[in-house]
């Protein structure tokens, strides 16, 4: 549900771009400007998302993020239908940015333990439920735009959906349960260093001793992860297959729209293919993965998204440019859920290395999107998009350090 609803938050305002972009008469730049706030937001959060994560536990973090972004989606959707000022929306968007990005920190961290736990390859599916919800959403964003629905009715309603059913949902999570006092809580993934021992989480119900003990830990296994050269590395493969995620969601309707002369409804149409085939993807990838490894499946979900991204561009006519978008999206289903199963390999890090591989990968998700407007205005959408292969080259020359470590 956690990553449903993630999905669905942010197809629903994707979706509508289009609309946003009408109703405020913003041109390309002004959508990448405006797109920025969210980046910042997101950037703040993630930033700090492995010290959140360690200190209040996922069900706090998720529960929380999933409010705040239901919040931002209503004031989005306000800003632009009711109050029609960029400045609503912009603050509606960094609220989104703020709650999202712990929250999916949060919802990594966990799949990343379970996955360890079974001992088989899940993560795939995990995202592949964030795939589903984006798929609804872009599909319900589609109905929206066709019906002409006010766009403060479409995201009011799935801000109010979102939040509830996360919130709701969070009540069975069993990621923390907390011990009477005194007592170590729960740790999922069993993270532990041989050198120091658990590391002290602590519920209200621990000892004060403990509980200044814990921030001072956690901040100095947040920052080996950050001088750790396989994770950063995989931080740079990430890096460049969310990067072209992230430009497909935030571009793909506008490029279909103004670069390929669609309507606003097939544009959103467009995303909701590309969402969908990414769904294929992240279902299909569990398999796939057991039988061929990590470094292979690597290579070719690069390979795949370089060829589906260049024949967008370039696509003649428009059905060419829709088969593009599923091949785009077969390539870019992976880099997610791979990456943050590799930064897990090792159980007595996993938190802190997730958390950094998580950083680096929706760092490029929000922020590469917002620049790529910024180079719309002078070369157009659809060739900006060019800018996103490069990314992907390196993220196929350093597939080789997703193989697992002994």
């Amino acid at each position: 549900m956690a990553y449903a609803a993630s999905g669905l938050a942010f197809a629903s305002w994707v979706s509508r771009l289009p609309a946003i972009r009408d109703g405020l008469d913003l041109t390309p730049g002004n959508i990448g400007l405006l797109l920025l706030c969210m980046t910042l937001g997101s950037f703040v959060s993630v930033s700090a998302s492995g010290l959140i994560v360690l200190r209040l536990g996922s069900k706090r973090t998720i529960r929380t993020g999933s409010i705040m972004v239901g919040c931002g989606l209503v004031i989005a959707g306000f800003g632009t239908s009711v109050l029609a000022t960029p400045v609503a929306v912009a603050v509606g968007l960094a609220i989104i940015g703020l709650g999202t990005a712990s929250w999916n920190t949060a919802s990594n961290v966990e799949g990343a333990a379970v996955e360890r736990a079974v001992g088989r390859h899940i993560m795939p599916r995990l995202h592949g439920a964030f795939s589903l919800g984006t798929v609804a959403g872009a599909g319900l964003g589609a109905w929206a735009a066709a019906a002409s629905l006010p766009v403060f009715w479409h995201l009011a309603a799935a801000g109010v959906v979102v939040a509830v059913s996360v919130t709701t949902a969070a009540g069975w999570f069993r990621a923390d349960v907390t011990p009477v006092a005194g007592q170590r809580a729960y740790v999922p993934d069993n993270f532990e260093d041989p050198s120091t021992g658990p590391i002290p989480i602590i519920t209200p119900g621990g000892t004060q001793a403990e509980s200044a003990e814990a921030p001072l830990d956690n901040k100095r296994r947040i920052a080996q992860a950050w001088r750790d050269r396989r994770t950063l590395l995989l931080g740079v493969m990430v890096l460049g297959l969310a990067l072209a995620e992230g430009a497909a969601g935030d571009w793909v309707a506008l490029a279909l729209a103004d670069g390929h002369g669609q309507t606003d409804a097939a544009g959103a149409a467009g995303y909701g293919l590309f969402v969908t085939f990414m769904t294929v993807g992240r279902f299909a990838g569990t398999l796939v993965l057991d039988r061929f490894g990590r470094v292979p499946v690597m290579r070719w979900c690069a390979a795949l998204a370089v060829f589906g991204l260049g024949l967008f561009v370039f696509a003649p006519v428009p059905w060419i440019a829709f088969v593009a978008l599923a091949i785009w999206g077969l390539g870019a289903s992976l880099g997610f859920p791979v990456g943050m199963s590799a930064a897990a390999d090792d159980p007595a890090k996993a938190a802190a290395r997730v958390s950094v591989v998580s950083t680096i990968g929706y760092g490029a998700f929000l922020c590469g999107p917002p620049l790529l407007g910024l180079l719309a205005e002078h070369v157009g959408i659809l060739h900006s998009l060019l800018a996103v292969m490069v990314m992907l080259v390196v993220s196929f020359l350093l597939s080789p350090v997703a193989g697992k470590v002994p």
